[in-house]
């Protein structure tokens, strides 16, 4: 091997720029590579180029940096769920009539499904460490770390368009308390079984078309 070609050696100190930052990426990078058991410390300081005992100065342990890592996630999630609300508003522009508004509201209602089964396909890495543990997704106050662009994340997205329904008299308020876990396990269930289930490898058509009806069923179901 020649000197040009050789790894350069693992640093002590991490000297272009936050290895906190460079630490979490690398634990990105892994998570999409291979899911929540592939986020490995001694395998993200190797990326950053540090040596292992550096990462403690920012993580105590395995478990803090996949927390870390883990909110990078929910956060990717909350990103491709606005994007879907994005469209579903362009498509469906704020009106003053009743109708408009109902038509509206369930319109996001949908996106914020779509963008979770999507964003499942697109990123089932990522999407598994989002909810390897069921508190991560939960929160009861604001983690801007767990946001999408909003400030909000799923969970809180969710409860959003909910409360959207509701003030468009499209959702009784009485069915409003715990109708995001109602919304949320068909979603998710679906998203689980393209990744993990009996529909691993179902085309992009099946698994839209899927989608579809999911989303019917919750529409008429919260």
């Amino acid at each position: 091997m020649t000197r040009s070609s050789a790894q350069p050696p693992a640093r002590a100190t991490y000297r272009h720029g936050d290895l906190r930052r460079a630490l979490i990426e690398a634990g990105v990078a892994l998570a999409r590579e291979g899911g929540p058991d592939s986020v490995a410390l001694r395998e993200a300081t190797r990326r950053a180029g540090v040596v292992p005992n550096a990462a403690y100065r920012h993580f105590a342990s395995h478990a803090e940096l996949l927390h870390a890592v883990r909110a990078e996630a929910l956060a990717a999630v909350a990103r491709a769920m606005e994007a879907e609300l994005e469209r579903a508003s362009r498509a469906h522009p704020a009106g003053r009539s009743a109708t408009s508004k109902v038509i509206r509201a369930r319109a996001r209602l949908r996106a914020v499904g779509l963008g979770y089964i999507r964003s499942a396909v697109a990123e089932p890495g990522l999407f598994r460490v989002a909810f390897r543990s069921p508190a991560a997704a939960i929160e009861t106050s604001p983690d801007p770390a767990k946001a999408g662009e909003s400030g909000l994340n799923p969970f809180e997205l969710l409860g959003t368009v909910l409360d959207e329904l509701v003030s468009a008299g499209a959702l009784p308020a009485e069915r409003r308390p715990h109708a995001e876990y109602v919304a949320w396990s068909a979603v998710h269930g679906l998203a689980m079984l393209v990744l993990d289930g009996p529909l691993q490898g179902a085309g992009r058509a099946q698994v839209q078309a899927l989608a579809t009806r999911v989303l019917d069923m919750v529409e008429r179901g919260v």
